[in-house]
């Protein structure tokens, strides 16, 4: 027997048709949107959280019939999401803040309010499975549309954020999604996906972190990979691995941020061959069909949210690292990114990078 639900609702039209399915599967719905972020975007940007967003979301609850909230997460948002993503940049890593605010946020916080409000269950707009192994094990899987599948930025589910958890559009294209939205009138129907990060729409991470720390942090030396100096840089957290645009280094050739050193504050450049690797290792692990991995698994894994899963072998080398060794070298494997790991549409788990290297 379906139970109560708390919706987590943006105001676009994924979270909006998961409420709706959620109250046609039976259950007892609320709808709750999370304030996390105090700026508001700029015109164009794609981003969510905003002011006109929760009105969407309102408009969504009042069409279905269901009660409505707004839980300020201001402070949580900040600690757990902005801090580490300040953090990771200023110890020289390229974090993924989605990633943790569905950590600590979303499947977290949330899920610990939704318990006091008397809800057995919190239900997204997500696009995954998740199911259960004969063993009764939860588990998580790719969404049926492997264009709009986002199991890359929820590995980190536990086995007991899982079992009260649902994503109502795991089975469905977003081409439904919408169709389902207009037949029942709601008015996001046609809105446009949010993309940027909800904290720099403009994408201008560097000075974003400059604005909240209030640091300036020191330009150093571009060098290559024989120690030469060809030219200054403007702050380490200003760069990524894979870089090539806004170097502002004259060479003849394409350079690309190839490594940064904390330690004597400089920028390696190199040729784009010089990005490829084939080891990571991964910390802050989660994994998901069994607690330990035995020995060494065959399985696919990415590094990145848009790119095409690679072969691997993967072996677990300490309580909380994974090694993981692609059969082919990888291009701008990235600390602070997170490796996920794959069997088919099965999610094995993954976790944070925190080294690379050739073999």
């Amino acid at each position: 027997m379906p139970g109560k639900a708390l919706v987590a609702m943006s105001g676009g039209v994924d979270s909006g048709v998961a409420a709706l399915l959620m109250q046609r599967s039976g259950f007892d719905c609320l709808g709750v949107t999370m304030k996390l972020w105090g700026g508001e975007a700029d015109p164009g940007s794609r981003t969510c959280c905003t002011a006109d967003d929760a009105a969407d979301a309102r408009a969504v609850a009042v069409r279905l019939g269901i009660p409505y909230y707004v839980f300020n997460m201001q402070q949580d948002f900040d600690r757990e999401v902005i801090g580490r993503f300040v953090a990771a940049y200023e110890a020289g890593d390229t974090p993924n803040p989605c990633i943790e605010c569905n950590r600590y946020l979303k499947f977290g916080l949330l899920r610990q309010k939704a318990a006091v409000l008397g809800c057995d269950t919190v239900a997204t707009g997500h696009y995954a499975r998740i199911g259960r192994s004969g063993g009764g094990r939860w588990l998580l899987k790719k969404a049926v549309s492997e264009d709009k599948d986002q199991s890359y930025v929820l590995y980190m589910l536990t086995q007991e954020a899982l079992a009260h958890t649902r994503f109502p559009l795991g089975e469905m294209t977003k081409a439904q999604v919408r169709a389902l939205a207009e037949e029942n009138g709601l008015l996001n129907a046609r809105k446009r996906d949010s993309q940027d990060i909800c904290f720099v729409p403009d994408g201008d991470y560097a000075a974003f972190i400059r604005r909240y720390t209030g640091k300036d942090y020191p330009s150093g030396d571009f060098v290559d990979g024989e120690g030469r100096v060809l030219g200054r840089h403007k702050g380490l957290i200003g760069y990524t691995i894979g870089q090539r645009r806004g170097l502002g280094v004259a060479a003849g050739r394409p350079l690309y941020v190839c490594a940064k050193r904390m330690a004597d504050n400089t920028v390696v450049l190199g040729d784009d061959g010089k990005l490829f690797s084939r080891r990571l290792l991964a910390r802050n692990i989660n994994l998901i069909p069994a607690d330990r991995l035995d020995g060494t698994v065959r399985c696919r894994a990415r590094v990145r949210y848009g790119m095409a899963e690679q072969p691997a072998a993967v072996t677990q080398t300490g309580e909380d690292e994974l090694e993981v060794i692609f059969d082919e070298p990888q291009r701008a494997i990235t600390a602070g990114q997170a490796v996920v790991l794959y069997d088919g549409d099965l999610v094995l788990g993954g976790g944070t990078i925190c080294e690379t290297e050739d073999t």
